[in-house]
C-alpha cells in the first residue's frame, strides 16, 4: 500500500448522505498504510468513489442539462452571462474554453481515481470475504459508469486502471474508446454482476448502494449503445428476472419524500439527504439542486426558483392526447396546480416549466434542503431498451410488450396502435417514447448521438432550427486548459 494515496484519501469528504445515512461516515484520522487496514476503513475508501456523482460537475447540473443542448428546452436563467456555457453548447457555439466541458472532463476523474485505489488495495485486505467482493463490485460499477459518461462526450479519453504513483507519467495520451469499452466498461460491469448483491440483500443502512440489477441495467446500455442487441436483450431479461417493476405512478419516479426514493423501479440514484451547510457549489453539498434550478424564477413556489431547463413548445407538443406524463413533467397554463399554485404562461420565457423534480417549500425550504435522490436508472428505460434491441433485431412484434407496459403506466391504453408495424415505424414509436419518458432526466442527448450514428441528432436538431449543428458537435471539445497542462492531449477534429 502507498501511504500517499492514503494522505489524499483523507483530505476529501469520505462520506455521502442518503435517507438512511448509508455514507454518512467519518473520515480517516490516520492516512497512513497501517490506518487502512480494517472493514470500515476498505468501506470509507468505496464511499469516497460515490461522491462525485453528487457534484455539479456530473448529476446535479451537468448531466441533466444536456437536455438543453438536446433541443428539449432552453437555458432560462437570468439573462447576460447567467448560463453563458450552456447557452453556447445549446446553440452549438462552444470551443475549448467552455465551462461545461470542462466539468463535464474532470468530473469523473476523481471517482476514477477513488476506484482504482479501492481496486489495487481492497483485494488483498484482510477482511470478510462477503464485504471485500461487494465493495470491488462496487468500484468496478462505479468506475464503468465514470468511463461510460466520458467515452460518450469525448469519444477517446486517457485510460487509467491504477492510481498513480511517484514517478508515473502523468500525462498521459488518448486511447481509443474502442478500448475502453472492450477492457474496463464491459468486464467492469460484467464483475460487477457476479459480485454485488441484489438490492433486496442490503441492510436498512445500506440501502442505495450499486446492485447486481444496477449492474445489469448499465451494461444493457452500453450493449445498447455498441449494438449489440442481443446481449442487451439478455442483461434487460435478467433485470427483469430480480424483480424490479414499474411503480404504479409515474410521480412516484421522482420527489423529495422518503417514498420517492430507491423505489421499486429503481435501478440506481444518486443519493442525498439534504440539510447540508455546505456551499451551493461546494463538492461536499449534500442536496439535490433540480428542483432549486427549474422552479419557476422569483415565484417563491420552491427552494431557490432559479427558471432554468424551460421546456420548448416543440417538445410539448409532441405528448399524445390522453398521456398521463404531461400533468406530472410539466408546468403549463391551465394545468393542474402545484402546492395550490396557478402557473402562468409568463413565469418562463416559452410558456413552460419543468414539474416533474420540483419539491414544494413544505418539503424543502430552501435551496440546499432537497433530500431528494437523482435517478440515473430506472426500469421503465430497461424495458424501452429492450423493445429497442427486439426491434433492430428485426423481433418488432416481440418489441409491442415491452413498450406496451411503459406506454400504459402514462395512460395510453390502445395496444393496437403500436401492434403491426413496421420495423421502421416501430423504431420511430420506441424513440418518440423515450424522449417522453425519460425528459429532462439527461438521457436524450446521449440516445440521440447513438441513433443512426449520430446522424438522428444533426437531423433532428436542423428540424427544431440549429442549422449550425454539425457532426464535430456529437463530441465535446476538449478542455484547452487541459492541453495546455498536457500536450499529449489531441483535440477532437473541426475544435
Amino acid at each position: 500500500m502507498k501511504k500517499i494515496f492514503y494522505m489524499a484519501l483523507a483530505a476529501m469528504p469520505l462520506w455521502l448522505g442518503s435517507c438512511s445515512k448509508f455514507l454518512d461516515k467519518e473520515p480517516l484520522e490516520d492516512p497512513s498504510a497501517e490506518s487502512v487496514k480494517d472493514a470500515s476503513a476498505a468501506v470509507a475508501m468505496i464511499n469516497a468513489a460515490y461522491q462525485p456523482l453528487q457534484r455539479p460537475k456530473l448529476y446535479n447540473m451537468r448531466i441533466w442539462s444536456l437536455d438543453i443542448m438536446a433541443g428539449n428546452s432552453v437555458v432560462g436563467a437570468g439573462g447576460g452571462d447567467d448560463g453563458i456555457e450552456t447557452i453556447q453548447l445549446s446553440n452549438f457555439s462552444t470551443g475549448p474554453d467552455n465551462f461545461s466541458a470542462v466539468d463535464l472532463w474532470r468530473g469523473p476523474n476523481p471517482g476514477i481515481l477513488y476506484c482504482n485505489t479501492v481496486l489495487e488495495n481492497v483485494p488483498s485486505m484482510d477482511i470478510d470475504l462477503q464485504l471485500k467482493n461487494r465493495l470491488i463490485g462496487e468500484a468496478k460499477f462505479l468506475r464503468a459508469n465514470y468511463f461510460f459518461i466520458l467515452v460518450q462526450l469525448f469519444g477517446d479519453v486517457p485510460l487509467s486502471l491504477v492510481p498513480a504513483k511517484p514517478g508515473d507519467d502523468l500525462k498521459p495520451a488518448r486511447v481509443s474508446k474502442e478500448r475502453i469499452y472492450n477492457e474496463v466498461i464491459v468486464p467492469d460491469l460484467k464483475e460487477a454482476i457476479t459480485l454485488l448483491p441484489r438490492r433486496e440483500e442490503y441492510a436498512d443502512q445500506d440501502k442505495g448502494r450499486v446492485s447486481k440489477g444496477a449492474a445489469a441495467g448499465l451494461l444493457a446500455k452500453v450493449y445498447l449503445t455498441l449494438k449489440q442487441y442481443q446481449l442487451c436483450i439478455d442483461q434487460c431479461n435478467q433485470v427483469e428476472s430480480l424483480g424490479y417493476v414499474l411503480n404504479a405512478d409515474y410521480s412516484d419516479c421522482f420527489g423529495g419524500e422518503p417514498r420517492h426514493k430507491n423505489t421499486a423501479e429503481s435501478l440506481f440514484e444518486v443519493q442525498y439527504y439534504g440539510l447540508t451547510k455546505a456551499g451551493f457549489w461546494d463538492d461536499e453539498n449534500q442536496a439535490n439542486w433540480l428542483s432549486t434550478y427549474m422552479g419557476p424564477r422569483n415565484s417563491g413556489w420552491v427552494g431557490g426558483g432559479y427558471g432554468w431547463n424551460q421546456p420548448t413548445a416543440e417538445f410539448v407538443s409532441q405528448y399524445e392526447t390522453g398521456d398521463l406524463r404531461k400533468d406530472k413533467t410539466i408546468l403549463y397554463e391551465g394545468g393542474p396546480l402545484f402546492d395550490g399554485k396557478a402557473y402562468k404562461s409568463n413565469m418562463s420565457s416559452t410558456g413552460y416549466n419543468v414539474r416533474k423534480f420540483l419539491v414544494p417549500l413544505s418539503i424543502s425550504p430552501d435551496y440546499n434542503t432537497n433530500a431528494a435522490n437523482i435517478v440515473v436508472l430506472r426500469y421503465a428505460d430497461v424495458l424501452l431498451m429492450k423493445a429497442e434491441a427486439l426491434n433492430e433485431l428485426g423481433n418488432t412484434a416481440q418489441a409491442v410488450d415491452p413498450l406496451y407496459l411503459v406506454r400504459q403506466r402514462a395512460g395510453l391504453t390502445d395496444k393496437k396502435s403500436i401492434t403491426g408495424l413496421s420495423q421502421a415505424d416501430m423504431r420511430e414509436k420506441i424513440r418518440h417514447e423515450r424522449r417522453i419518458e425519460l425528459a429532462f432526466e439527461g438521457q436524450r442527448w446521449f440516445d440521440m448521438i447513438r441513433w443512426d450514428n449520430g446522424q438522428y441528432a444533426l437531423n433532428f436538431l436542423h428540424s427544431i432550427g440549429k442549422l449550425n449543428a454539425t457532426a464535430k458537435h456529437l463530441l465535446l471539445p476538449i478542455p484547452q486548459v487541459e492541453i495546455d497542462a498536457n500536450p499529449n492531449l489531441k483535440q477532437n477534429p473541426g475544435y
